[in-house]
């Protein structure tokens, strides 16, 4: 198993790309906490990783707020005495143009998606850099690198999350911790399901690949970011899009 004995903390880890990530991780061997806000999810995934023979513990936390994410490191802590991975999941769209984007919609864009990638890396970091080892892995967007009409929150925000990602790579490469993002581009969800056929149609147009990606080939691209498989590999964007942005 990949990750044996391997804490991992996932936000936004109770549904989607973020709950695939834990139950894949729980297969390969790691304990998981998971931080989401929705507490009926929370209890469904923390059973079904409990139902692999792990350990999980679900916490209702905000990422946007530093004392609720603080509390919750904190918990884990107490719990599981480490914290190896950090899975920098939680986020959310407010999509609209510009010029009709509320202020408070690019806020709460930003709040979620790229300040709590920085309120969840910063508690976690004092612990890892006692450890002298870790790794945190955030879960950006293709959009972040080619920008998209609509969208100008959600790509600031995760061009931030790249950004950051490489300054703290730079900061803690020293300290035997990795730190690197993913980029994945058009995901199968209940959301792209419900396209119109043309619309989905000219969408695939544009991937190589010839279609949508999987939650759990993003997963993968996390598994391998989280072990020893990647030890010489920091600051890096992998990009999970089926060829979509060369």
């Amino acid at each position: 198993m990949l990750l044996k004995d391997k804490l991992a903390v996932v936000t936004g880890g109770a549904r989607g790309i973020g709950r695939e990530i834990a139950l894949l991780f729980a297969k390969e061997g790691a304990d998981v906490a998971l931080f989401d806000i929705n507490q009926e999810q929370l209890d469904k995934s923390v059973k079904d990783i409990e139902a692999l023979g792990r350990t999980s513990l679900g916490l209702v936390v905000d990422v946007a707020k530093s004392d609720q994410v603080e509390a919750a490191i904190n918990k884990t802590l107490d719990k599981f005495k480490k914290i190896d991975i950090l899975i920098n999941n939680a986020g959310i769209t407010r999509d609209a143009l510009l010029i009709r984007m509320s202020e408070a919609d690019f806020d709460a864009v930003i709040n979620i998606n790229l300040k709590g990638a920085f309120n969840c890396s910063k508690s976690v970091t004092k612990i890892m850099m006692k450890q002298r080892s870790g790794r945190i892995v955030n879960i950006a967007s293709i959009i972040g690198l080619m920008g998209n009409a609509g969208q100008v929150n959600y790509a600031a925000s995760k061009a931030g999350m790249i950004g950051m990602t490489k300054s703290l790579a730079k900061e803690l490469a020293s300290r035997n911790i990795n730190v690197n993002a993913i980029a994945p581009g058009f995901i199968e969800t209940d959301m792209t399901a419900k396209l119109p056929q043309d619309v989905r149609e000219q969408l695939l147009k544009l991937i190589p690949a010839g279609r949508l990606a999987q939650p759990a080939e993003v997963a993968k691209a996390a598994l391998f970011l989280s072990g020893s498989l990647s030890d010489y590999i920091t600051g890096q964007v992998i990009q999970v899009d089926g060829g979509m942005l060369m």
